[in-house]
């Protein structure tokens, strides 16, 4: 898969991938305007072009965006080396929402009709503590 920034100043290259999933965190929500469309792009992911500016979001991961339009290219979780990738940046893709995660953040003024498996937050820090990671 390959996806560009909007001035098209860095390119992300990855293997391909289908699922996206969606992140309600308060983090995630004022990163994006909205819930993340995340893609789960592994350690494989190359950057192209231009250098990432960063944002040390917590202590298990950085945020990256384009220094010159500012479009939000990753979100890598450092003890992992584990990229995840805006599904947007990748406008060519068939994408299929299949999981929704800190549900219990998520606002009521949005819903999805998609049938996804949801997690609250506390589930999700359970499953990632137990791989050695954090979330958001």
């Amino acid at each position: 898969m390959k996806g560009k920034c909007l001035c098209g100043f860095i390119e992300v290259v990855s293997e391909s991938e289908t699922d996206v999933g969606l992140c309600h965190c308060s983090t995630c929500r004022r990163w994006s305007g909205g819930p993340m469309f995340a893609v789960h792009c592994g350690s494989n992911v190359e950057l192209k072009g231009g250098v990432p500016s960063t944002y040390q979001s917590s202590d298990w991961a950085q945020r990256g965006f384009c220094p010159k339009c500012g479009t939000h290219l990753f979100y890598h979780l450092l003890p992992s080396n584990e990229y995840i990738i805006p599904a947007g940046l990748f406008q060519d893709e068939q994408f299929e929402l299949n999981s929704e995660i800190f549900i219990d953040q998520k606002p009521a003024f949005y819903e999805f009709k998609n049938k996804t498996t949801k997690m609250t937050g506390q589930e999700v820090f359970e499953q990632f503590s137990s791989k050695g990671g954090g979330a958001c």
